[in-house]
C-alpha cells in the first residue's frame, strides 16, 4: 500500500503520467454536459472551440495567448498605474542624486580631474564605484540633467520589464506565451516595491546590474561566454562577483572563469584609462565603507546595519565579521545545495540563484534599501511556488506558500523601515520592538535562506524514501503489452 501511494503522488507534488493523461478525459464530461463545446466539436463558424476567446480574461496561464481584452486590460492598468506614480513623485520631489553622482563621475574622467576626491556640493556625495564605472557613465555627461533624470527613468521601467522577463525564465512560470503580459503588469505593480522605488528615485543601477546577472544565469551552461555579463556587473558594482562564486561552487567552473575574466578586464581598463585613481581605488578605497554613508541609519539593510542597530554601535567590528562569514558559509551553502538537488527539487536553479543575491545583500557592508531589486526575482519565484500549492488537489492544499508570498509582498510592499526614527543620532538608540522593523529586509532575506534549506531537504529526503520503497516491491509481473513491446522496441534484441 505504501508504494502504491508513493507511485499516486510525484516528489514535486505533481500526478504521474497515466493519471494526468487521464484528467483531460475526466474534465470534457462537465463541460459537455454544460453545453460547452469539446476541442473536437466545431462551433458554429466552423472553428475548433480551442482557438475561441476564452470567457474570462484574467486566466492568463491557460494554453495559448492572452486575449486582446486581457492586453487592453493590463496595459490600461499598468498606464495608471504609472502616471500615479508620477502624481506621487512630483508631490515628493525627486532629485535623483545618484544619478547626478555618476553624471559628475563622468565629468572627472572627461576632464581628467581626481575621481576619488570629487565631491558633488549640493548633496555631499562622493565617488564609491571602481573606476570602470567612472568610465561607463562619460556618456551622461552629454545630457542636461533634467533630460537625464527623464532619461534615466524611462530606462530603469524598461529594466524592470526585462527583470521580469529574465525571472520568468528563471523560474520557469508563467507558460512563455503569457509572460510579456506578465512583465506589463510587474512593471505596473513592481515600480510601487521599496527597493525599486528607491531605485527610480535616486536614478541608480541596480536594475542593471541585475539584468545583466539574470541575462547571464539564464543563459545555457554551454554557452561559451556564459559569465562574460556577470564579471561586467562585477566591474561596476562589486558584489555580483557573488554571482562567480556560485558558479564555480555549481560545478560550471568554465562560467565561473569567464566571470572572473570579465571582471579583471574591466579592473584592467579602468587601469589603464586611470592609472592613479585605480591605484587608490584598489589600494585604499575599496575597504573603506564609511566613505559609502552612515553604517547604522535604516537605510542600510544588510547584516551589518541590522548589527550596528541591534548593538547600538557605530561600527561594529569582530562580531559582524564573525556574523557575516557564518551567514556567507550558510548562504551560498544553500545556494549550492539547492541547485545541485535538482533532480527531486522543482525551480531549483532559481532556489539557488536566489539564495545567492540575498547572501551577497547580507553580507557587504553596506545594502541599501534600492540594492534589494532582487526582490523582484525573489516574489516571483514565491508565486510560482503558492500557485503550484494551490493547483494540488484540495486535500493536499497548504497555506505556507500563500502565508510565505504574503510576507514577502508586506515585507517589499510596507516601507517598514521608514517607519521608524531614521536621523543618525537616533537610529542608533531604537528600542527592542523597532530593531526587526528597521532591518525587515536582512529579517526576510534569513528566513529566505531558512526557508530554502528546510524546502530543499524536505524534498531530497522524500526523494530518498521514495526510492527505497521502490526498491523494496516485488518486480512487476509482465503483461502480454509489455512483453510485446520489450520483443518489438528499439532497443529489442540488443
Amino acid at each position: 500500500m505504501a508504494g502504491e501511494a508513493v507511485r499516486e503522488t510525484a516528489v514535486d507534488g505533481s500526478r504521474p503520467a497515466e493519471s494526468a493523461a487521464q484528467e483531460p478525459r475526466r474534465s470534457q464530461e462537465p463541460q459537455r454536459s454544460a453545453g460547452i463545446p469539446s476541442a473536437r466539436t466545431p462551433t458554429g463558424s466552423g472553428s475548433p472551440a480551442s482557438s475561441r476567446t476564452p470567457a474570462n480574461p484574467w486566466i492568463l496561464a491557460r494554453p495559448g495567448r492572452p486575449t486582446r481584452r486581457a492586453w487592453v486590460l493590463v496595459t490600461v492598468g499598468t498606464l495608471l498605474s504609472l502616471a500615479l506614480y508620477g502624481f506621487v513623485r512630483h508631490a515628493v520631489g525627486v532629485d535623483m542624486v545618484d544619478m547626478v553622482v555618476y553624471r559628475a563621475e563622468g565629468n572627472t574622467v572627461r576632464h581628467g580631474t581626481d575621481l576619488y576626491t570629487m565631491v558633488v556640493p549640493k548633496f555631499d556625495l562622493v565617488a564609491t564605484y571602481p573606476p570602470f564605472a567612472a568610465l561607463m557613465f562619460v556618456p551622461t555627461t552629454y545630457f542636461p540633467v533634467e533630460a537625464l533624470r527623464v532619461l534615466v527613468t524611462a530606462m530603469n521601467l524598461l529594466l524592470l520589464g526585462a527583470v521580469a522577463l529574465f525571472s520568468f525564465r528563471l523560474v520557469g512560470w508563467p507558460g512563455r506565451n503569457v509572460r510579456p503580459i506578465a512583465a506589463v503588469a510587474l512593471v505596473g505593480v513592481g515600480i510601487w516595491l521599496e527597493p525599486v522605488w528607491a531605485t527610480l528615485k535616486y536614478g541608480q543601477i541596480n536594475l542593471l546590474i541585475a539584468c545583466l546577472v539574470l541575462a547571464d544565469l539564464t543563459r545555457p551552461d554551454h554557452a561559451r561566454s556564459k559569465g562574460l555579463l556577470i564579471g561586467i556587473a562585477a566591474g561596476l558594482k562589486l558584489t555580483p562577483g557573488v554571482f562567480g562564486v556560485y558558479l564555480l561552487l555549481t560545478g560550471r567552473p568554465r562560467a565561473a572563469l569567464a566571470s572572473f575574466g570579465g571582471f579583471l578586464g574591466t579592473a584592467l581598463l579602468g587601469w589603464i584609462a586611470l592609472p592613479n585613481a585605480s591605484e587608490r581605488f584598489w589600494t585604499h578605497y575599496l575597504y573603506d565603507s564609511h566613505r559609502v554613508g552612515v553604517t547604522h541609519i535604516p537605510d542600510n539593510q544588510s547584516l551589518r546595519g541590522a548589527l550596528a542597530r541591534l548593538l547600538h554601535e557605530r561600527d561594529p567590528g569582530l562580531s559582524w565579521a564573525v556574523l557575516a562569514a557564518a551567514v556567507a558559509l550558510i548562504g551560498l551553502g544553500t545556494a549550492v545545495y539547492a541547485t545541485r538537488s535538482n533532480r527531486h527539487v522543482p525551480r531549483a536553479e532559481a532556489w539557488g540563484v536566489v539564495c545567492a543575491a540575498v547572501t551577497a545583500l547580507l553580507i557587504s557592508p553596506v545594502s541599501w534599501t534600492h540594492h534589494w531589486v532582487w526582490c523582484v526575482p525573489a516574489l516571483v519565484l514565491l508565486t510560482a511556488e503558492a500557485v503550484t500549492e494551490q493547483q494540488r488537489p484540495r486535500g493536499a492544499r497548504h497555506l505556507r506558500w500563500r502565508l510565505i508570498l504574503a510576507g514577502g509582498l508586506v515585507t517589499f510592499l510596507g516601507y517598514g523601515m521608514w517607519l521608524t526614527p531614521h536621523s543618525p543620532r537616533r537610529s542608533i538608540a531604537l528600542q527592542f520592538w523597532q530593531q526587526p522593523i528597521s532591518s525587515i529586509y536582512a529579517v526576510f532575506g534569513l528566513l529566505l535562506l531558512g526557508v530554502a534549506l528546510a524546502r530543499a531537504v524536505r524534498r531530497n529526503r522524500a526523494a530518498s524514501a521514495a526510492g527505497k520503497i521502490r526498491s523494496t516491491e516485488p518486480p512487476a509481473r509482465p503483461t502480454r503489452l509489455t512483453s510485446y513491446a520489450a520483443a518489438s522496441g528499439p532497443h529489442a534484441g540488443r
